[in-house]
């Protein structure tokens, strides 16, 4: 959201056609600043995705990195795999959760 400039001064009874046009389009510019913002802010089906989207990215960087870890130490693959499968488990369980 932008806030108002506090230093802005407010155009005073002295002052001219030309100055308090422009302080009324400030005005309105950071009045529909506010507007966009708040209405991104409840936009609920956009933010959903986003964080789908956010988790989605994490869900692979972590696999990557448990890929890279299985075959640079094939002793470990097994526990690792355990792993995964569990966390693919919670995920799976919270996202059916949610949908419910």
């Amino acid at each position: 959201m932008a806030a108002p400039d506090p230093n802005r001064p407010e155009p005073g009874p002295d002052a001219s056609i030309s100055e308090i046009e422009a302080d009324v389009e400030q005005t309105r510019n950071e009045l529909g600043q506010t507007v966009e913002a708040l209405s991104d802010k409840l936009d609920v089906k956009a933010r959903a995705k986003e964080k789908v989207a956010e988790t989605k990215e994490q869900v692979v960087e972590k696999a990557d990195s448990l890929r890279h870890t299985a075959t640079d130490n094939p002793k470990r693959t097994v526990p690792i795999a355990a792993i995964a499968a569990i966390g693919a488990l919670v995920v799976g369980i919270v996202v059916w959760r949610r949908r419910r």
